[in-house]
């Protein structure tokens, strides 16, 4: 195959991980469960299939003793990343929802030089007020009344889960298959939420199913693995700025097919947003 065919094949494939992760915002917003409750269903179907691709391709699901406390910590961050994410979506919309959580690269910038000792780069303080502009545009009115900025606070929150998450779980990628590690964090998440099937009614997943299903193996377990499978091809910084689609990839499937039209204010603080991402992957790549 050519290079130049063979490199837009993996451009086109790493967009459809991005398109099939993206697709978490509308569903997350469609399934008509509590929040638990579906995030639960979404790690136990999820780490089923994971198991079942790991045993195929003879995945050695052998970890360290000294990684263990690491990945237990790792799932139990990812697991909160996601049921905060799913409160934001539930609070507000589609558009508000995705963009407050990709608020978490330039979080990760901050945290990156507490965390691994990494030299603070001041630019990085004029990234953080972009990102403050761009919250400031997603709600003009911080008001705990306001569920729009309850959303917006749930998604800053999943965003600082997520860059904690990353940040700890960088130093045992070059370890282990990266599926090993999702399925790992998986399970943690599943026993982190079993017992909400005891506290919370999960009897909508009768007519929710096919929606959870799709959540958990087109979004979680295809979407996840596509995107480990890009990073091979890819360095860790071109799959990040090309995964800064996300939001705009999940707000043309919030309208449609949940009619939600993002309004200008929501735009301007997206552009806002997604610009910082951008100028921070493109300068941690020069």
């Amino acid at each position: 195959m050519p290079k130049n065919t063979s490199h837009l094949r993996n451009i086109l494939e790493l967009n459809l991980a991005m398109l099939f992760i993206s697709t978490s915002g509308a569903l997350g917003r469609h399934i008509d469960m509590p929040v638990p409750v579906t995030i639960a269903f979404r790690a136990i179907l999820a780490g089923t299939i994971l198991f079942l691709f790991c045993k195929w391709k003879k995945i050695s699901f052998s970890v360290a003793s000294t990684d263990r406390f690491t990945i237990i910590i790792g799932g139990v961050l990812m697991g909160l990343h996601w049921i905060t994410y799913f409160y934001a979506l539930k609070m507000s919309n589609v558009a508000i929802g995705m963009l407050s959580l990709f608020t978490y690269p330039v979080i990760t910038s901050f945290l990156e030089p507490i965390l691994l000792k990494t030299k603070f780069q001041k630019m990085h303080l004029v990234l953080g007020a972009l990102v403050l502009l761009g919250i400031y545009f997603l709600v003009p009115d911080f008001s705990l009344d306001n569920s729009y900025a309850k959303a917006v606070g749930f998604g800053v929150i999943s965003a600082l889960c997520y860059a904690l998450r990353n940040l700890i779980m960088k130093t045992k990628v070059s370890n282990y298959h990266g599926s090993i590690l999702m399925w790992y964090q998986l399970v943690i998440i599943s026993v982190m939420l079993f017992p909400i099937f005891f506290i919370m009614d999960s009897s909508g997943i009768v007519t929710q199913w096919p929606w959870t299903l799709i959540l958990a193996i087109l979004t979680t377990a295809i979407g996840h693995t596509l995107f480990l499978f890009s990073l091979k091809r890819f360095s860790a910084t071109t799959a990040s700025i090309i995964s800064s689609i996300q939001p705009v990839y999940g707000i043309i499937i919030g309208i449609i097919f949940l009619k939600e039209i993002p309004v200008l204010t929501t735009i301007i603080g997206g552009v806002l947003i997604l610009t910082s991402v951008v100028i921070e992957s493109v300068r941690s790549y020069k």
